[in-house]
């Protein structure tokens, strides 16, 4: 399943050098965007509003089963991508295994860098503030729409799985 907008960390740097430093501005956002649904395109929308280009940072499958537990993710990466990558408002992909995405933020030099409101720059991890302070990038924080997360959906998954007709 070919997937333009997915680059390696390298072609991606060059991605963003050819948008020009400061002629275009250059957002960048990371997640897991597992089951992607209404809450990650609204954020996403919002997020490339915020600049001239929208680069998307994707938990690699290990990556998100660090985070998240053993039965996540729902979707392969390459399927979370692709998903991703169908949005207009998306302009570049890359995936990253680290834990933290100082490498990113270094060799993508955003402009702009931007999370969901259930983060704060207190909750950022701090080799990522700094590596963003490094770069120059302005920190941003949208809106969190709680009833729209993929942890909501799969509740309501399960839900509706557990009072469904046995077949």
């Amino acid at each position: 399943m070919p997937i333009p907008k997915l680059r390696n960390l390298a072609e991606a740097a060059r991605v963003r050098d050819a948008l020009g430093r400061g002629a275009q501005k250059v957002v960048l956002t990371n997640g897991c965007f597992d089951l992607l649904h209404a809450g990650h395109i609204y954020f996403l929308q919002h997020a490339r509003r915020e600049g001239d280009a929208l680069f998307v940072a994707l938990n690699s499958d290990a990556s998100v089963r660090a985070l998240k537990g053993p039965t996540r993710p729902i979707q392969p990466a390459i399927e979370r991508a692709y998903a991703l990558a169908a949005l207009e408002c998306v302009h570049t992909i890359v995936l990253f295994e680290q834990p933290r995405l100082v490498t990113e933020i270094r060799a993508l030099r955003p402009d702009i860098y931007v999370k969901a409101g259930d983060y704060s720059l207190n909750s950022l991890d701090r080799s990522e503030r700094e590596a963003l302070r490094e770069v120059g990038a302005e920190i941003r924080f949208l809106p969190f729409l709680p009833d729209l997360s993929t942890t909501a959906l799969l509740q309501r998954i399960v839900a509706a799985n557990a009072s469904a007709p046995p077949r």
